[in-house]
């Protein structure tokens, strides 16, 4: 009679190989936000404070470790859009994941790059975005029904409309940093049905010299 063998559970690594492998995914995720994906492991060992040696030992290249940190960004935002969903306003709910998600692509060179870069792998991800999306689903019926949303605004408008604060922040990145945030104040207020405040406008919108600015970053990037 033939026993088949159970597999070995995963060894659980030592508590400083612990240590170590979370410091060098936090330093991926700010150097992956700060400066794109055009960083080497090199970079991630000294902003860890590690050796080299100690990154390669944890992950054999570049896109391992990308797809680790991509992994944990996915998940933070289920986790997000799960306490948007109960949140005892609907619409405070609702406004917190949104302002969530536009602030992460407008503070993240890198998130766009990694949709990119990944994109032969996105079946990893599967899961995880099945539940975000009907998560953001409910989110935005939850507010319908209370009567804070207009009418015939659906979920994948809130999608589209976190794409369209990503390209004004990626676009005046180098000029005016913080005008994403005017534009998420618009959105929300253009969203809210008539019957609920809007919120005020805290950042004014670019200047004309910002404006140039803005242009001139655009047409040097892609000289490079």
């Amino acid at each position: 009679m033939n026993h088949a063998t159970a597999p070995s559970p995963p060894r659980r690594l030592r508590a400083d190989a612990a240590r170590n492998q979370q410091r060098i995914i936090a330093a991926a995720r700010q150097l992956f936000a700060d400066h794109g994906l055009e960083i080497t492991l090199d970079d991630v060992a000294e902003r860890a404070g590690v050796g080299v040696g100690t990154v390669y030992r944890r992950f054999a290249n570049k896109k391992e470790l990308i797809i680790e940190v991509f992994e944990q960004n996915l998940a933070e935002f289920a986790d997000m859009a799960d306490q948007a969903y109960q949140h005892p306003d609907p619409w405070q709910g609702l406004v917190e994941f949104f302002e969530y998600a536009c602030r992460y692509l407008a503070t993240n060179r890198g998130f766009s790059e990694v949709m990119l870069e990944l994109e032969d792998d996105m079946e990893r991800f599967t899961m995880v975005r099945e539940r975000i999306k009907p998560r953001v689903a409910s989110i935005v019926e939850r507010a319908q029904e209370a009567g804070t949303v207009a009418p015939g605004i659906e979920a994948s408008d809130f999608f589209a409309l976190i794409h369209m604060v990503d390209g004004i922040a990626d676009f005046a990145r180098t000029a005016n940093p913080d005008v994403w945030q005017r534009y998420v104040a618009i959105i929300l207020n253009g969203v809210r049905a008539d019957s609920t405040p809007r919120r005020p406008l805290l950042v004014p919108p670019l200047t004309d010299d910002e404006v140039e600015r803005a242009k001139a970053a655009v047409c040097q990037g892609r000289k490079r």
